[in-house]
């Protein structure tokens, strides 16, 4: 396919610019003005509308949640242990829930999901693309990371099974870290000698990439008491990790700043549903973005519609965001946090196909998605 005449908001160039891009064999091509179509191939005329990548959404229980069928559809949380690193959130991922396709025409065509924040461990993270009847045919990377949590969700979810205090979980998780770095290094110190290699464990098998460096922890984290704790562990360990939700890193921008580590801010188009939430404001994402900090602005759906990402783009550019950084945190920059920036998050070529053609602003509520192609194809529109 061949897109002309449109004007191109590609995620990494501050000013948009006129030019045509042409699509083939699932990726981008050529990006460059002018550009004369081949015979047979389809022409799409975007004059007067507005090009984006594909919007990505660092982190979502999308495919997880299963659209409308309430608690008794959610498959993101594992209510009967509190350490669960083994589980993998491809294992529950439904393509065919009515919600992924709503992300799909809301332009969000890539989302990092997995489970929920019950546990001190979770499970594992993966990034799909949106569009697809099989998820092993939508992954763009598994795993993207590790799931932890800070604050009040495993106290409330484990009060009356060993965990009723923030030390708790962080000890929990502490102890977690240490065995599996024991049980990595009597593995290595083995030298695949089976009868010298400790006991299977798939948990703690789980967490050597951790350990390795291979994927990032992934730490929900709320108040900034709690996103202090998960840099201290992060630390102390070496281990990489992304800071979720990070609702009060507006409180610590330095601290977060000074990390290093990047932020995945929201959900903010909610109310306060409990107390480690009172201080959360669409501002966090554009202080945090000034400081420094590499910002993605998320919905943890279905907290908030999956297909509302750019609408909280909008609302984090009302309450004092750059705009183009308001762009590039729900574009290159969740593509960043999910280590999969060489595949999605922008318009460059030798990029995937995802494209979304809007006929305004699509951080403006007045806004119409005109199409979405996800890998070259329409999809949409």
């Amino acid at each position: 396919m061949l897109i002309q005449h449109g004007t191109i908001y590609d995620g990494v160039t501050p000013t948009p610019y006129a030019a045509d891009i042409r699509l083939e064999n699932g990726k981008i091509k050529e990006i460059s003005p002018d550009l004369t179509p081949h015979p047979g191939e389809e022409v799409f005329d975007a004059a007067g509308l507005r090009i984006y990548p594909g919007f990505v959404d660092a982190h979502s229980h999308l495919g997880l949640d299963n659209y409308g069928m309430g608690y008794e559809g959610q498959d993101y949380n594992e209510m009967g242990d509190i350490v669960a690193a083994h589980l993998r959130a491809i294992d529950s991922f439904n393509p065919l829930e009515l919600g992924v396709r709503k992300a799909l025409e809301g332009g969000v065509t890539t989302v990092g999901t997995g489970p929920g924040s019950a546990n001190v461990l979770g499970g594992t993270f993966i990034a799909v693309k949106t569009c697809g009847i099989c998820v092993d045919d939508m992954i763009v990377k598994d795993p993207v990371a590790m799931k932890c949590a800070f604050g009040e969700n495993p106290k409330r979810c484990y009060r009356d099974k060993g965990d009723s205090a923030r030390m708790t979980t962080a000890a929990k998780l502490r102890e977690m870290l240490f065995a599996a770095r024991d049980y990595m290094e009597r593995k290595e110190a083995a030298g695949g000698d089976i009868a010298k290699s400790p006991k299977f464990d798939m948990k703690l098998e789980a967490l050597i990439p951790v350990l390795k460096g291979e994927i990032p922890l992934k730490a929900h984290a709320h108040r900034a008491d709690d996103i202090c704790t998960a840099i201290r562990i992060a630390k102390e360990f070496g281990v990489k990790m992304t800071l979720e939700h990070c609702t009060e890193g507006h409180l610590i921008p330095e601290v977060v700043a000074r990390s290093g580590f990047p932020a995945a801010v929201g959900p903010t188009l909610t109310n306060a549903s409990k107390i480690e939430l009172v201080n959360k404001s669409f501002e966090t994402p554009g202080i945090l973005a000034r400081a420094g900090v590499q910002v993605s602005i998320i919905t943890d759906n279905p907290v908030i519609p999956q297909s509302y990402l750019p609408l909280c783009a909008g609302l984090a550019v009302k309450a004092g965001m750059d705009p183009f950084a308001a762009l590039q945190a729900i574009t290159i920059n969740p593509a960043k946090h999910l280590g999969i920036a060489d595949r999605v998050g922008s318009l460059e070529v030798g990029k995937d196909g995802d494209v979304v053609i809007v006929n305004g602003d699509p951080m403006v509520s007045d806004s119409t998605i005109t199409a979405v192609l996800v890998n070259g194809e329409k999809v949409v529109g």
